[in-house]
């Protein structure tokens, strides 16, 4: 499934580098602190996800590293 991020966090990765052509390896902080790792996002706003979570409880998208 995909979930659309926000505008705010579209922005925020069109100010990162791309890990691939077309998409950025991230990993997502969600309300109450739970991280989702190594997630596919394309174009800087669809992200490819096994786990359904709400984009509004997103509170950090970072590069993966690892």
């Amino acid at each position: 499934m995909t979930v659309q991020l926000d505008r705010e966090w579209q922005k925020r990765l069109a100010q990162l580098p791309e890990t691939g052509m077309g998409y950025q390896l991230v990993d997502i902080l969600l309300r109450g602190g739970r991280w989702i790792q190594k997630l596919y996002v394309h174009n800087g706003r669809e992200c490819e996800t096994a786990v359904h979570f709400d984009p509004r409880d997103v509170m950090d998208v970072r590069l993966h590293r690892g």
